[in-house]
């Protein structure tokens, strides 16, 4: 039996949230949260939100054994994107690209 949680649209690009989801991906929950927490990563507060979150799904839903847990799949996808402009020189002007991900962790009982 598997847990899920999930965030969809948070503010950070794919490409830095995947560094962090990297480092927890097949670890046990306990060293996962350890390994989060002395992260110096902005990212990886809200993904330990994920991984408690889908702790708590697995104890009071599914009726998992917390101890047993461990992160089977994480994955971040890329959400829609805003786009600003910013002025520049003689008139012209760039584009600013605002991403967003949708990070997803999986957790299961071995």
């Amino acid at each position: 039996m598997e847990s899920k949680a999930s965030v969809r649209y948070m503010r950070i690009s794919p490409q830095k949230a995947r560094l962090v989801v990297d480092l927890i991906r097949g670890k046990k929950v306990d060293d996962a949260l350890n390994i989060l927490s002395f992260n110096t990563k902005a990212i990886s507060r809200e993904i330990s939100k994920i991984v408690k979150s889908a702790m708590a799904n697995a104890e009071n839903n599914h009726n998992l054994n917390v101890d047993k847990l461990f992160v089977k799949t994480a994955y971040v996808d890329g959400g829609p994107v805003m786009k600003r402009t910013h002025s520049k020189a003689m008139g012209r002007g760039a584009l600013i690209r605002r991403r967003t991900s949708h990070v997803t962790v999986v957790l299961a009982e071995r």
